[in-house]
């Protein structure tokens, strides 16, 4: 995204705070002079799909494989097309409602770098909504060890689901509140902790460097979200798996499969997954934000 300086109108004078997008416009009027306000021209519903798009399908064709690895070894791009049909819906939500909870928040006096980690908790719980019914039918084929075999394609596997629980938490929206948990805390700590410390890291002039400096901290922030929402991940896998003993459901809910988790098998066994969940929302969260700036910027010089 092409990004312009943010300054807060305060007594006056203008200090620099944070980054926004260029097209942003500002207010004054009937505003405290010890407040500020502001307004941004969001990008058009197309562009924005757009870019979001681009930056999702590049992200999902990189670091997929890795996510097949916590479920099972059989086929790195098996369960790719629910991602591929969930993303590009999901990262418009990611992005837009990001946005929108941000400008909510900014007439609320909160501080501006927490407001910006609760506008991504807010996006977080948006996006799980949409994104959720998708993650229970990868996690499905995912999770069939007879891949070689009788393998149902998407929509079947999406068929059976339906027609076997519905679309209630037992069914197409199994796991639902752990979904909401992984999304929530990874897009709050994402968010934040990017746009913090993007604006408190000064920028380069050479683009090699700017480029390695935004990729950085991208990098740091999927990472550090990763470590803090892994429980929720592992408690939503073992929901939306197949349960160990056919017809008997022993993970329920999401504090309870946690609770159950750590009392069976450890502490630890909360991180089980770690590794390769680093390994592709590390990069993948610097490369899903990168790929959207910069396409945001030939999209901004070229229409």
């Amino acid at each position: 995204m092409s990004i312009a300086s943010f300054y807060w109108i305060n007594s006056g004078r203008l200090t620099k705070q944070h980054d926004i997008p260029q097209k942003a416009r500002f207010i004054t009027g009937g505003i405290s002079p010890d407040h500020c306000r502001w307004i941004s021209r969001w990008p058009k519903g197309g562009e924005c799909c757009l870019r979001s798009g681009v930056s999702c399908l590049v992200e999902i064709l990189l670091m997929h494989p890795l996510d097949v690895v916590k479920t099972s070894i059989y086929g790195f791009y098996k369960g790719i097309l629910p991602p591929i049909l969930a993303e590009t819906p999901k990262r418009a939500v990611k992005f837009f409602t990001f946005e929108q909870y941000k400008k909510l928040l900014s007439l609320t006096g909160l501080p501006a770098g927490l407001a910006l980690s609760v506008a991504g908790l807010g996006s977080g719980l948006t996006e799980a909504l949409v994104v959720n019914p998708f993650e229970v039918v990868k996690v499905g084929l995912q999770a069939n060890r007879d891949s070689f075999q009788v393998q149902p394609s998407t929509f079947a596997q999406a068929r059976n689901i339906i027609n076997a629980d519905g679309f209630g938490l037992r069914g197409l929206n199994k796991g639902l509140t752990s979904t909401l948990g992984r999304h929530g805390v990874f897009n709050m700590i994402y968010f934040g902790f990017y746009f913090n410390v993007k604006d408190a890291i000064p920028a380069s002039q050479d683009p090699t460097l700017e480029f390695l400096r935004k990729f950085a901290i991208g990098l740091a922030s999927g990472t550090i979200s990763s470590c803090v929402n892994i429980p929720f991940d592992v408690a939503k896998s073992r929901i939306q798996a197949p349960q160990p003993i056919p017809g008997e459901i022993k993970y329920r809910t999401c504090f309870q499969t946690m609770g159950l988790v750590y009392r069976e098998e450890g502490y630890l066994a909360l991180y089980k997954g770690l590794v390769p969940k680093i390994m592709r929302l590390g990069p993948g969260g610097a490369v899903m934000l990168l790929v959207y700036e910069y396409v945001s910027g030939w999209l901004n010089k070229n229409w």
